[in-house]
């Protein structure tokens, strides 16, 4: 995420000064309520509640907190403990869940195996393309792979080109899905893809038989003759490595997924996260994942249901209270809130903000997931580095341009207060 030096520099020394005294954030109840300050304070509690006061959508299908991280006072809560489909702000889950899992610098290798013998340059055999669930696997990529196994010696190839995708199960989509969401909002799943399945001119519907023909051009390309046909199925686990290519960090495609909202990188990177508590990917098993990542950083969890990373499933459900604790509790642990920071889109800058709240006292000041389907629109994050904030509204279908007004408002309410 681009912003300017000083900005990021400041919102990484707030955050982390305020880290240091940040309470736990509990389950609370579902009336609208106001911190003592806020009562206090004769316009901030109201400004907040009239900010979310738009046509067309629901008070009662509506959640929002705000947070002061220095001192963890609750500034403003409405109905934070009621489940509501989350739309994209699923991500931020994810994104926790990964972070406190995983290593931010985790590079996921795509690699080329040979099934046969290798005699005086020649694969007497075929060779396989096995795929790690990388998202971000491009032609490119798999034209360097293919330089490097001919650098290896072998120069000829008899048996033909396999595409292993076996490291995840074969589900494409996931559960709760539109139909029109295959390909329109995502590319297949697998743990092999190139090029985001996009090979001559559309979409593959068998992303690995697709990588695999990839692959043949490119190591035909490379000067390696291949006979053979191409065909997808597993290698056998003593199939020895022949060359390997790495995707950038873990931190790097965490941030492209949430600056621009990409459901195909958090579908694939939730089966990725499966791998630490199964042996072959599956979303089911990424889910759980993320719940226990929750539950044991102590963020309340009632009325949680995590089914996909992207929040495009209808049966996805997050709190307020839970969304603002994931970003408390990011924002307490300095190795993660520096990659949250960079991932997260800025008010009037860049990513899926970059057009909303372009003006003063916003722009450059909010850094904030969105979300957007027929049913939820969503926003959580933090402004002025100093306040983190939640905002999920559901309806059947949402009016999606009038929860945006009322969400901007909110941030704009709280960023007048410096």
């Amino acid at each position: 995420m681009r912003r300017t030096g000083a900005l990021a520099v400041a919102l990484v020394v707030l955050l982390t000064a305020a880290s240091s005294t940040a309470a736990p954030l509990g389950d609370r109840g579902a009336a609208t309520r106001l911190a003592p300050s806020a009562r206090n304070d004769a316009t901030l509690g109201e400004r907040l509640a009239r900010a979310l006061r738009v046509p067309h959508v629901d008070r009662s299908e509506s959640a929002a907190v705000a947070l002061d991280l220095g001192t963890g006072e609750e500034l403003f809560a409405l109905n934070e403990s009621r489940p509501l489909a989350p739309a994209s702000n699923e991500k931020l889950a994810l994104t926790f869940a990964l972070l406190s899992t995983l290593s931010p610098t985790l590079r996921i290798e795509t690699t080329a195996k040979a099934i046969g013998t290798i005699e005086g340059g020649t694969l007497r055999g075929a060779i396989a393309l096995v795929g790690g669930g990388d998202p971000t696997l491009r032609s490119s990529d798999v034209l360097e792979l293919a330089r490097r196994v001919r650098a290896s010696g072998i120069r000829r190839i008899t048996g033909g080109v396999l595409g292993d995708e076996s490291l995840f199960d074969s589900m494409r989509t996931c559960l709760g899905w539109k139909p029109y969401f295959y390909i329109n909002e995502s590319p297949p799943l697998s743990a092999l893809v190139v090029d985001r399945a996009w090979y001559r001119s559309y979409t593959a519907r068998r992303p690995a038989k697709a990588a695999a023909l990839v692959f043949r051009d490119a190591l035909r390309t490379a000067g390696v003759a291949v006979g053979g046909n191409v065909a997808v199925r597993a290698t056998p686990p003593e199939a020895p490595l022949i060359a390997r290519t790495r995707s950038a960090p873990l931190a790097s495609i965490i941030a492209y997924m949430d600056l621009h909202s990409d459901n195909f990188t958090a579908e694939q990177l939730l089966k990725l996260l499966s791998l630490t508590r199964s042996e072959r990917g599956s979303s089911a098993a990424g889910a759980q994942v993320v719940m226990t990542a929750l539950e044991d950083a102590g963020i309340p969890t009632k009325g949680v249901r995590i089914v996909d990373g992207s929040g495009l499933s209808a049966k996805d459900r997050l709190t307020t209270g839970a969304l603002v604790g994931i970003l408390q509790a990011i924002a307490g642990q300095p190795a993660l809130e520096g990659v949250l920071l960079r991932a997260l889109p800025v008010a009037g800058t860049s990513g899926t903000l970059k057009y909303r709240m372009q003006k003063p006292p916003v722009r450059g000041h909010v850094v904030a997931k969105t979300g957007t389907t027929s049913i939820a629109s969503s926003l959580s994050g933090y402004v002025n580095s100093h306040i983190a904030f939640a905002i999920i509204q559901n309806g059947h279908p949402i009016a999606s341009w009038w929860a945006r007004v009322a969400q901007d408002r909110f941030a704009k309410v709280l960023a007048s207060q410096g």
